[in-house]
């Protein structure tokens, strides 16, 4: 499949996120392949997913798939370094996800510079996942291929919005020609069907659809607020 195949599968559609955190019961590769098959099945236009194994997993899927490695416990731990980017290339993704901020990176390498080592060593696209405006025309000036709003409200430069950030997706929209991916606290169909509208090329939902503890806890607090 080709990069403008790829972008073609996901334009105007929905990516689902099938993360699963250390310690919880459906952290197994092969039960994220699952979900994530299920959600293919539902119309999903694409996966996406953390970890080496996970990513080995969902491999040779008929949609797109959006790898990640989180890593780390600084500021920068979505792929933070070239090494892990590769890897992720290597594991099998069609497009690789990094931490698109202009923070300092573990390895000391500038976005850019991982960007252009990146594109020696795999056909893969590059998405950045930016926390701001200023993070996305950078990011665009590196030559990746899609901008996310992943990191928004997770940085300094943004506050957290209680939905997704419709006001970066149109400051983004307007100001960049790279596809917007809105990503990001979208919570149920119609937060995603705004950000679509806000101009988000695609939309990528996680937890509202793939964790069943948090979505738990979001009944549960509503019962208790009735009682």
């Amino acid at each position: 499949m080709t990069s403008i195949d790829i972008l073609d599968e996901l334009r105007g559609g929905l990516i689902v996120s099938c993360q699963a955190y250390p310690g919880e019961a459906m952290r197994d590769p092969r039960t994220m392949a699952q979900v994530a098959q299920a959600a293919v099945v539902g119309g999903a236009a694409g996966i996406r997913v953390q970890g080496l194994d996970d990513i080995r997993a969902v491999a040779g899927m008929t949609v797109p798939v959006i790898g990640l490695w989180k890593d780390g416990d600084a500021d920068v731990f979505i792929t933070p370094t070239l090494e892990h980017a590769k890897a992720v290339a290597d594991a099998g993704a069609d497009i690789v996800a990094i931490d698109g901020t202009r923070r300092h990176r573990p390895d000391g390498k500038s976005l850019g510079e991982t960007v252009a080592a990146l594109r020696e060593h795999t056909d893969a696209l590059i998405m950045a996942d930016c926390g701001s405006l200023d993070d996305a025309l950078a990011a665009e000036r590196a030559g990746v291929d899609i901008l996310g709003t992943t990191l928004s409200g997770y940085t300094a430069e943004r506050p957290k919005t209680e939905g997704p950030d419709l006001e970066l997706i149109s400051l983004l929209t307007a100001r960049c020609s790279t596809p917007i991916m809105a990503e990001g606290r979208i919570h149920s169909p119609a937060q995603a069907a705004a950000a679509a509208a806000a101009g988000a090329f695609a939309v990528c939902v996680g937890t509202a659809i793939t964790h069943p503890a948090t979505i738990t806890s979001w009944f549960v607090a509503a019962l208790t607020e009735e009682s």
